[in-house]
């Protein structure tokens, strides 16, 4: 089975969520074949979720776990954590009041 490449699977998620008038932008560009990616959503309320992908190996399903929830700036230095212990880590961070993220949706998880 062939994967999408970290830099096409964020294009994507990008695009995605311009269709839906949500704003989000790329705060740190991992490797572009084998990145991983992180998504921050970001409430604008001073609360903030980091979104990480989890692959389970008895099943082959991948799906999005919660890294972190809480005061932004907490979130934050987890992702500075991550980004400390993985340099191609990608991080996409998505603004929205009503916690769009669309993670959830099919399509995203692969």
């Amino acid at each position: 089975m062939m994967r999408l490449t970290a830099e096409f699977w964020v294009h994507a998620y990008l695009a995605r969520l311009r269709a839906q008038d949500i704003p989000a932008f790329v705060t740190a560009h991992g490797d572009d074949t084998a990145g991983a990616v992180l998504v921050k959503l970001n409430t604008l309320d001073g609360q903030a979720t980091a979104y990480q992908r989890r692959f389970d190996l008895m099943t082959g399903a991948r799906a999005w776990d919660t890294l972190m929830a809480g005061p932004d700036a907490e979130v934050d230095a987890a992702i500075a954590r991550q980004r400390g212990f993985d340099a191609d880590l990608w991080v996409v961070e998505v603004e929205d009041r009503a916690g769009r993220h669309l993670l959830d949706q099919p399509g995203l998880a692969d």
